[in-house]
């Protein structure tokens, strides 16, 4: 049988079934899907290929799925650190994006930010910026997946000047890119101290109309609850819910401020959360009860945030960082073990962006989102359980290859759809713009 790819690999880890890991396998790779996962005897046996990989010492696995970014802020990478969260934006990133936002900007950052996902295993990104048009249009042309987040704030931005501009051209983006592949849309309301009640009622009615996902950050300080208080006499989960947003379309980002009764109505409600480790702890925002929320039946994936506040984008430092975390903040080594770390980041992501039907998991049907991570290296050596060591041990650097839908965007640390030279000489001209 013919098939464009086989990758023969030592292990496979599909994610799903749980806990399961193959040894000595491989993946048929027909029309951008998974064709087949099998031994790799049989595999040799069985299909004909167009581009065989030989990669003995390597674990396959999902593509990694960022659940939060705000991609073309890497070109603010480092500009205001060690500041609390409030004081970054108002005082720093706020004035910054006044100052240099526009559709080059986020074409250039975004890139950057692709290049960068990529090398690191990232394979699908849910963002929240300005000029979401922009973000696409690179995706397009490097084959990256996006969840493009339809952008909303109450306030005039270089990208709309009040809500109805907002939300008009955040349904021409979708209508432009609701048939690409590789493009879907969300509408992502910044917080619910940017966005006022009857924005949010439109959106919760047009996301259901569209059938897309709703991204927002919530309860990501205390400030931000008690600020709610005061000026709502409510908990900012309570006006939500009272505004009828929370659904199984929501992706709440961050939520470090829970107390057990709005974890219940998270999971009642199929809320899912995208906890965002490295940019709490960087911002002191707080401590999102990860175990808490995991015991309760709430869908937890992981986002990195902007390298503004993290700085990086690298999701294998994210996931130890939610594993261990999660360990210290429950008090309990077992809360989130190695395995439950890979789904957050992979099935559990799909699943936040209504996407688990076609990637989070390495399964006959689904798309080909595919990383090969070789573990032959003295930092994951010895090696007795692969899925430990990828967690645990394994760096970035260790991403080898990388498929989106098939096609290889990363061969042998190689970039083939963007040139490096390139990136790095714009991130020069920026960082000589932004200094002077």
């Amino acid at each position: 049988m013919n098939v464009d790819s086989l990758i023969h690999a030592k292990w496979i880890i599909p994610v799903e079934p749980k806990n399961t890991v193959h040894e000595n396998y491989s993946i048929a790779i027909k029309d951008g899907k998974i064709e087949a996962i099998l031994p790799t005897d049989k595999a040799r046996s069985k299909y004909t290929a167009t581009e065989e990989h030989e990669l003995q010492q390597h674990a396959l696995i999902p593509g990694l799925i960022n659940a939060h970014t705000h991609a073309a802020m890497n070109l603010f990478r480092g500009l205001a650190d060690d500041l609390p969260l409030m004081e970054w934006l108002n005082n720093h990133i706020w004035p910054a994006e006044t100052k240099w936002v526009d559709p080059d900007f986020v074409k250039d950052g975004t890139e950057l930010a692709i290049a960068e996902m990529i090398r690191g295993g990232t394979t699908c990104f849910n963002d929240m910026y300005f000029f979401p048009d922009q973000t696409a249009e690179v995706c397009t042309h490097v084959g990256m997946r996006v969840v493009v987040g339809l952008i909303l704030i109450d306030f005039p931005t270089a990208w709309a000047k009040d809500a109805d501009d907002y939300i008009f051209k955040g349904e021409q983006v979708h209508d432009k890119y609701k048939h690409d592949s590789l493009i879907n849309t969300a509408f992502a309301p910044h917080a619910p101290y940017t966005v006022s009640d009857e924005p949010l009622k439109r959106i919760s009615v047009i996301a259901e109309e569209l059938d897309i996902p709703i991204h927002m950050h919530i309860h990501e300080t205390a400030f931000e609850v008690e600020q709610s208080v005061e000026q709502h006499g409510k908990r900012p989960l309570q006006r939500l819910s009272e505004l009828s947003i929370l659904s199984p379309r929501m992706l709440a980002v961050h939520m470090t401020q829970l107390n057990q009764e709005e974890i219940n109505e998270l999971a009642r409600l199929s809320v899912s959360v995208a906890h965002c480790p490295e940019s709490n702890l960087k911002l002191s925002s707080g401590f999102c009860p990860v175990g808490d929320l995991i015991k309760a039946g709430v869908n937890v994936c992981i986002g990195t945030d902007s390298v503004g506040s993290n700085n990086d984008l690298d999701m294998f430092g994210e996931m130890r960082t939610a594993a261990l975390l999660a360990k210290g903040v429950a008090k309990d080594s077992t809360c989130v073990d190695a395995h439950t770390a890979l789904k957050m980041a992979t099935l559990n992501g799909a699943k936040a962006l209504g996407l688990d039907e076609s990637i989070g998991s390495l399964k006959k049907g689904k798309q080909a989102d595919i990383v090969a991570v070789n573990l032959d290296q003295l930092e994951t050596a010895p090696l007795y359980e692969p899925v430990s060591q990828i967690i645990y041990s394994a760096n970035r650097q260790q991403v080898s290859d990388v498929w989106i839908s098939g096609k290889q965007l990363l061969k042998n640390r190689e970039l083939t759809t963007m040139e490096y030279s390139r990136l790095m000489e714009k991130a020069k001209q920026w960082e000589a713009k932004i200094k002077s």
